[in-house]
């Protein structure tokens, strides 16, 4: 156990090594990678402003994840929200033929919040079961069934599309 808090040298160097990866996540997980840029550079800003509140239960990493993780899910939760209009562009490109990977984009969009995140966490991030269980603040178990469940409902779904 460390002491109280985590530098901003650890944060700094952390967005140095691997903010690719928290980018590449977060595009995952919003579809959008103006987006995702954005909610990256907010959640470590949070983070260097919190540093203080780091109580090293878990490494800088996972819990520079959970800021960032809450940031995409607020950034989510705010464009549920927003009227939706579609511009002639958008139109024609949702009438064009599907692209090879739609349906498994279709279907992971369909999975349950914590699902997605922990696929997006383990297969995108590269995370272990430990560190997306802190990441999401649940068990380790819990991870293992939503990784579980996930797959099971990805391959039903495959299953029916290509059926």
């Amino acid at each position: 156990m460390r002491d109280k808090g985590a530098t901003a040298v650890e944060i700094e160097a952390l967005y140095r090594a691997r903010s690719h990866v928290f980018l590449y996540t977060v595009t995952a997980f919003l579809r959008d990678g103006e987006a995702a840029a954005d909610v990256v550079q907010d959640g470590f800003a949070l983070a260097l402003g919190r540093r203080d509140s780091f109580r090293g239960e878990a490494s800088v990493e996972t819990w520079v994840w959970q800021i960032v993780l809450n940031v995409a899910r607020d950034r989510e939760r705010w464009r549920r929200r927003q009227p939706r209009t579609v511009t002639l562009d958008q139109a024609g490109e949702r009438m064009a033929e599907p692209a090879a990977g739609d349906d498994l984009d279709a279907s992971l969009v369909t999975l349950p919040e914590r699902q997605r995140l922990a696929v997006f966490l383990r297969y995108y991030a590269d995370m272990s079961y430990g560190q997306i269980a802190d990441a999401l603040g649940v068990r380790t178990g819990t991870v293992a069934a939503s990784l579980h469940a996930a797959h099971a409902a990805l391959r039903q779904q495959l299953e029916e599309v290509a059926g």
